[in-house]
């Protein structure tokens, strides 16, 4: 995960991690809490579901006079029933790896009103559909500050979490012995971590069905690595006569630089292997989260041969999974560093974090297609992309316009976006915590994830890629097929064998081409309402439906429209910055 410290923040950082502050307390009061208040009016238990668990339902006020639940698989109503009071329970389908979309609703004046929606992903391996959040501070804390900021994950479906800077040296990441581990111990940058709160976080996890991920690099040593057994022989070195260990350097208060091993050697591979041991035997930690440091230039091994990093990774992850084969893996790709072979190796999913590298939306949404070329379409992918990351160095609100528009895109093209934690994350130090989210932004975020989940099975379960020709028809949109384009509404989705599934993204006020909005200067997306539009069909069209996670919490709107041959018409009833338009043959 690191790539870079930015020192200027670390001094917030620790002013920040020192206050606890919780930003998404929900029981304050909003006029003292103000913007960033979140009222989490529908939830679930869990964040995932085996098939045919019972998903327990708790609303906080009833609404309307006479109001319905609803549950629905793409677009089709599975079932209905009246809302009797503020909670109640479903038993899920026996059918794996679906999602599904419950809604309440009632009907006034004639027309449908939605007073709330939720998802429901029913997944026995959370692989398949990967939401990653994760954790970054483990001071001393009560059960219910633990149960608070999972709470909030668990409402964007977060299920899994990394659990970073957690440990005590790199090479030695538990603190003390397997049989008498100690109660606390100093994290990298010397912050007081605490076992009863790593241990009492995973249980929380847990208990909303998230897998948890313990974070270390693939080959880190700090200075002291010698007393532990750590031999000068496994590093990699800047020179082919060893006389310079390859070091990513950082000043106090950070307690030391770390030094690189060689992710390759086999002698390394068996010491961290059981040092992983160790660290399972005290923490039931569901796997290992793998970093790196990206390219790294020309290095050597002891013996002055070349040693190409990327060409390591794979053995590496073979060799913890042959030591700790129930344990699962995923290993972070810096900038796509090595993630050809990562692709194909015993990794949950594909997990890239974003760099300068890859600037814009075409980029970002080609790393996605560039990792299910890389897995053969077998894994899903997770970005680590950091919005506003200019803006994170000094205190704020992160920029709702642009977040939404990025996950547009990454939802779009199958992705999940690594940002939801004890905080928004803006910085590859995930306890930098400088940048808070507006109530707002809580509210669509929620939504985004809500809709990630309900239509999983077409945004990230197959289909082929394909070019569709969408036009408009009285001139309220200005249409281009993907790669976006500033000024336009860009089009991509895929086929799939009963349905095309057309994805409108909102361009038309962007500012900017890239994704990060690094400044937080991205503009709002103005709705556009009562859009005529044209789209070449190949086959006679049953149904035509629409979605979008800005509208009616992304509630099923079934639409009319007219065949003439292969010219389908229609009129999308609002877009804001992403609609998913589905047309079923």
């Amino acid at each position: 995960m690191r790539k870079i410290y930015n020192f200027f923040i670390i001094g917030l950082c620790l002013f920040l991690l020192s206050s606890c502050e919780d930003y998404y307390d929900t029981k304050k009061d909003p006029v003292t809490y103000g913007d960033t208040y979140l009222s989490i009016d529908l939830n679930t238990d869990k964040a995932v579901y085996k098939p045919g668990e019972t998903v327990s339902f708790s609303l906080k006020n009833k609404p309307g006079s006479n109001p319905k639940v609803r549950y629905s698989h793409l677009g089709q109503v599975l079932k209905e029933e009246n809302l009797g009071g503020t909670s109640w329970s479903w038993t899920t389908p026996n059918e794996d790896y679906k999602g599904y979309l419950i809604d309440i609703y009632e009907i006034v004046d004639g027309k449908e009103k939605i007073y709330h929606s939720i998802a429901v992903d029913v997944s026995s391996d959370w692989k398949k559909f990967p939401r990653y959040g994760f954790l970054s501070s483990y001071g001393k804390m009560t059960d219910a500050q633990m149960a608070k900021n999972i709470d909030v994950m668990n409402r964007y479906h977060i299920n899994g979490v990394q659990f970073y800077d957690w440990m005590y040296d790199h090479q030695r990441p538990l603190a003390g012995t397997a049989d008498n581990p100690l109660a606390s111990w100093p994290d990298l940058i010397g912050r007081t971590n605490y076992l009863s709160t790593v241990k009492g976080y995973i249980d929380a996890a847990h208990n909303k069905g998230m897998k948890t991920m313990f974070y270390n690099l693939a080959f880190g040593a700090l200075s002291n690595a010698s007393s532990d057994g750590v031999k000068d022989e496994w590093y990699i070195y800047k020179d082919a006569n060893h006389s310079e260990k390859d070091n990513h350097h950082l000043d106090p208060p950070f307690r030391s630089s770390i030094y690189l091993t060689n992710p390759g050697n086999s002698e390394w591979q068996n010491y961290l292997a059981q040092r992983n041991k160790d660290v399972y035997r005290v923490f039931n930690f569901d796997g290992y989260h793998i970093d790196q440091l990206g390219n790294r230039g020309t290095v050597y091994d002891y013996s002055g041969n070349v040693v190409k990093l990327e060409d390591t990774y794979k053995p590496f992850i073979t060799a913890m999974k042959q030591e700790n084969p129930d344990k699962r893996l995923v290993m972070n790709a810096v900038s796509q560093y090595g993630q050809n072979n990562i692709g194909t190796s015993d990794v949950d999913f594909l997990y890239t974090e974003v760099w300068d590298e890859s600037k814009t939306y075409e980029d970002l949404a080609q790393v996605i297609l560039n990792n299910n070329t890389y897995s053969n379409n077998t894994k899903s992918t997770v970005l680590a992309a950091y919005m506003n990351y200019a803006k994170s160095s000094g205190y704020g609100f992160v920029n709702a316009p642009g977040i939404l528009l990025t996950n547009a895109v990454i939802f779009a093209f199958g992705g999940a976006h690594l940002e939801v934690g004890e905080h928004y994350l803006a910085n590859e130090y995930f306890p930098n915590s400088n940048l808070q989210m507006k109530s707002e932004l809580k509210k669509a975020l929620i939504s985004y994830y809500d809709f990630l989940v309900a239509y999983q099975n077409i945004l990230r379960d197959g289909g082929n890629p394909s070019a569709f020709n969408v036009q408009s028809s009285d001139g309220k949109l200005s249409i281009n097929n993907w790669p976006a384009d500033k000024g336009n509404i860009a089009v991509t989705g895929k086929t799939f064998a009963n349905k095309d599934v057309i994805h409108l993204i909102n361009f038309t006020n962007a500012n900017s081409m890239e994704w990060r909005d690094t400044n937080g200067t991205q503009q709002e997306a103005s709705p556009i309402n009562e859009a005529g539009v044209k789209i070449v069909v190949t086959k006679t069209v049953s149904r035509v439906w629409v979605a979008s996670p800005d509208i009616n919490g992304g509630v099923t709107q079934t639409l009319d429209f007219t065949q003439t041959g292969n010219e389908l018409s229609l009129t999308l009833p609002q877009l804001k910055y992403w609609d998913m338009l589905v047309i079923e043959y």
